[in-house]
């Protein structure tokens, strides 16, 4: 009987969160087949450094394909899968007519073997990628993490600000949010940067800022004890802690022992 076998796991894995990671570590040096590649939870740029094993789908060709095509043109013939790793809840094939447990019926006769996890719970309910979109549209970013594994993080290039932090003794660097990232809840964050491989402390404010009213959300970060230009730069940035909502401040010294609070609770 052969032992060292060829696996594949299958799934969205939006995210690669907890439940998923059950998924891909169920057998040694599995590729990671993403079926559906609209990540919400964790960027395409970042998920293909993380996982560098990752095959994408390509959406449009599978859509239309019955779970049988699938099965033997795919995983069989384009991937060579030997053992198949899945959750439970695993649908496939046109108008997702296939399940996981059709799955193993079709592929063990065959001596493919077929591995279905059983769900993840966090605080009593299973772990979802929908269940923590929902934690960082409503600011609970520490569940959210919990459920992930990691923090919430997002990286885009540095852009040219207004420079008004700079005035008060915050300088900040600006980033627009990356396209088709589950949009955070506005406010400000406990957060961390990374800088050319070194992580430094921060704040992030996610939002429109209602004292200079922009027109579309930005993510505004204040790096503590760093100084440097970073425009044109890439950033990665971490959401750790909400720490409350956004402000419109009558005065810039307001606004600046506001920022004074915000660092003490961080440091």
């Amino acid at each position: 009987m052969k032992t060292n076998r060829k696996a594949v796991a299958l799934g969205d894995f939006d995210g690669m969160h907890l439940a998923h990671k059950t998924v891909v570590t169920g057998a040694e040096n599995v590729i990671i087949y993403c079926v559906n590649n609209e990540f919400s939870l964790l960027q395409k740029s970042i998920f293909e450094k993380r996982f560098e094993s990752a095959v994408f789908a390509d959406f449009e060709k599978l859509k239309d394909m019955s779970g049988e095509d699938f099965i033997n043109k795919i995983l069989i013939d384009e991937l060579g899968a030997e053992v198949l790793l899945c959750g439970f809840n695993f649908r496939f094939g046109k108008n997702a007519s296939m399940g996981a447990f059709d799955l193993r019926e079709y592929l063990e006769p065959k001596d493919v073997w077929v591995r279905i996890l059983e769900h993840l719970d966090y605080k009593g309910e299973p772990i979802s990628s929908s269940r923590i979109r929902k934690c960082v549209k409503e600011g609970e970013i520490e569940d959210a993490n919990k459920m992930l594994g990691y923090n919430f993080t997002f990286e885009s290039e540095v852009e040219s600000g207004d420079k008004r932090g700079r005035t008060i003794g915050f300088p900040t660097i600006n980033q627009k949010l990356p396209k088709g990232l589950v949009l955070p809840k506005f406010g400000v964050y406990e957060s961390r940067a990374e800088i050319d491989g070194k992580i430094y402390k921060a704040f992030t404010n996610i939002g429109i800022r209602p004292s200079f009213k922009l027109e579309e959300p930005l993510s505004e970060s204040h790096i503590f004890d760093f100084d440097g230009d970073l425009y044109n730069k890439t950033v990665r940035i971490e959401l750790l802690r909400y720490l409350r909502e956004e402000k419109k401040f009558s005065s810039i010294n307001d606004l600046k022992e506001q920022l004074e609070n915000d660092k003490s609770s961080i440091i």
